[in-house]
């Protein structure tokens, strides 16, 4: 109470505000796009393109800061990266699945290196850490706007497309069958996916973008039974993640995106825990009856 009163409506400390503001409009395309990465498996290609993005910034910051392209900003870098990592791995996994981890791994690692090498070609001293763990506490007017018009979006197309996503999701031969096409719906969805990440690498940085992509969704797995109810409790969770994490983080001084996280992942590990406990005590009760 004593952060929401002091802290939270403090008009002076304005950017307390923003924080809390971009953890919701992030829950829900960690909820929406998360649900989807959770129940399709995809997670690899996720965290693939999440670690890329740091290539696309390191270039950006050169470009920019050498005078070669002016003015280019990391995230139009990171759009890039990511849309393009986005479409290769997209399309090695639909066409050459026995090397799909190698790719994976390889865009993985040399989306990062290439980030690491102009990085430390950029004039003047660049700290991958910002990028790479990100900071809740910076996220500007600019970044609220961005994030809530992708909501929107991401919204608008999770309502018109629900029945293909849904069919996609747990049976991709049966969709197909039924006239959907899923390997262009497949790139396109890794494509939302990777400009989702590079919006979100903002708040939680891209090292842990993955961890709350599927946490929240993970969690909400153990209470629905449909796609669409995990969308909306791990929309929830990711909420109740956010706020916590921030409030959590500024108490005890600790970066507010890794509180975040380890709050995410804590109540993951104890309702896991739980449903297996609970699965066990089902299973000996039914061999007693027996």
């Amino acid at each position: 109470m004593n952060f929401l009163t002091n802290i939270l409506f403090n008009p002076d400390i304005i950017f307390i505000r923003n924080a809390l503001i971009a953890g919701l409009l992030s829950s829900v395309l960690f909820g929406t796009l998360g649900s989807i990465v959770t129940v399709k498996r995809i997670a690899g290609l996720a965290g693939a393109i999440s670690h890329a993005v740091l290539g696309g910034i390191g270039m950006a910051l050169f470009l920019s800061a050498t005078g070669i392209i002016p003015g280019m900003s990391p995230m139009a870098g990171a759009i890039i990266f990511a849309v393009l990592s986005a479409l290769i791995i997209g399309l090695v996994s639909l066409r050459a699945k026995q090397r799909e981890d190698t790719v994976i791994n390889a865009i993985w690692a040399i989306g990062m290196s290439i980030g690491v090498l102009f990085m430390a070609k950029t004039p003047g001293y660049t700290d991958p850490s910002s990028y790479l763990f990100g900071n809740m506490l910076l996220i500007s007017n600019q970044d609220l706007i961005l994030l809530a018009g992708l909501d929107v979006a991401v919204l608008l197309l999770a309502w018109k497309f629900y029945p293909q996503i849904e069919a996609s999701s747990f049976d991709e031969e049966f969709a197909r069958l039924r006239g959907v096409k899923t390997n262009m719906f497949f790139l396109i969805l890794l494509a939302i996916i990777a400009i989702a990440i590079v919006l979100l690498q903002t708040f939680v940085g891209i090292l842990m973008v993955i961890a709350m992509l599927t946490l929240p969704s993970g969690t909400a797995g153990y209470f629905v039974k449909n796609i669409a109810g995990m969308m909306v409790f791990a929309s929830i969770f990711s909420a109740l993640f956010s706020c916590a994490g921030l409030a959590a983080g500024w108490v005890l001084d600790v970066p507010v995106g890794a509180m975040t996280v380890v709050i995410a992942g804590a109540v993951f590990l104890c309702v896991t825990i739980l449903s297996l406990a609970k699965k066990k005590m089902r299973g000996k009760i039914k061999q007693g009856q027996a």
